[in-house]
């Protein structure tokens, strides 16, 4: 048992980065994590010869038969879906897959996902793909071919400073809950869309909110809100990537993450399902 612990320990971080990028959920991947460790307990490890590609395939091959199941539960999901919010200090490295991106991935099919994520981000070689989902190597090239393509609009094409990105996210957090429509208008493209993921479980739209007019009447609206439930800033940080905060809004945290091009928020990405909260419970963030 301690020798399964002291060789699987090591790999796991690596291994939670693949689960968590294919199914969006740190839930989920720690179940997929924790399932492939009972695995490792129980496989002839000294006839393993490359203890981290034998895991990897293990970890990719189970989150391919979780996809199965989520994507049915995705098509009966209140409202839009959001990946679980991952949060990073503002000083740390900055995930090079955004949630923008993890959304596009959830456009593709599984194996594709499986080829583009382990090729691309992860730099794993189309032999070892290819014996991960029972293809051979040159049709995982194919498949990351069109998991590239599609994606490719949501891949950022040059990053913007870290410091520029948190200075938007506070004056957009400011702006909006002092009620300045002026300031906070300057601050949105013309294009701007509002996600809002309640999962059905708390107050969120339905539907995302697409258009400058239409975000302004939303948060026109919410002032109020704000107001009365005493909105207040647990951290700014890095969201999935993306500048944002993790904030107290009537009493129940959300995270709000900002996609910004050209010096304008052109996306707003706000999660308020607790049950896609319940990791954010650590120090930092009460």
């Amino acid at each position: 048992m301690q020798d399964a612990v002291a060789s699987f320990n090591p790999m796991r971080p690596a291994l939670m980065r693949i689960a968590y990028r294919m199914l969006g959920s740190v839930a989920d991947a720690e179940d997929v994590v924790q399932e492939a460790f009972l695995r490792w307990l129980e496989v002839d490890r000294e006839a393993v010869r490359e203890p981290e590609p034998y895991l990897r395939r293990v970890v990719t091959r189970l989150c391919l038969d979780h996809l199965k199941s989520a994507r049915h539960r995705r098509e009966s999901y209140v409202g839009p879906w959001l990946p679980e919010p991952v949060v990073e200090a503002a000083d740390g490295e900055i995930d090079d897959v955004t949630l923008p991106l993890m959304l596009a991935l959830e456009r593709l099919s599984p194996l594709e996902r499986a080829a583009f994520l382990l090729h691309d981000v992860f730099g794993v070689g189309f032999d070892e793909i290819a014996e991960t989902i029972g293809r051979d190597a040159a049709a995982c090239r194919q498949l990351a071919r069109r998991a590239r393509i599609n994606v490719r609009a949501a891949r950022p094409r040059f990053r913007m400073p870290k410091e520029r990105g948190l200075e938007l996210a506070e004056a957009f957090f400011t702006a909006s809950r002092a009620g300045d429509m002026r300031r906070l208008r300057s601050l949105l493209a013309a294009d701007v869309a509002v996600y809002a993921d309640g999962g059905g479980k708390t107050t969120a739209p339905v539907a995302p909110i697409a258009g400058l007019e239409d975000a302004m009447r939303l948060f026109e609206a919410l002032v109020p809100v704000w107001t009365e439930g005493r909105s207040r800033i647990v951290r700014y940080g890095f969201i999935n990537g993306l500048p944002g905060f993790v904030s107290i809004e009537q009493g129940a945290m959300q995270t709000t993450a900002l996609e910004i091009r050209g010096g304008r928020i052109t996306a707003i990405y706000v999660v308020r399902n607790p049950d896609k909260l319940r990791h954010l419970d650590g120090p930092g963030f009460h």
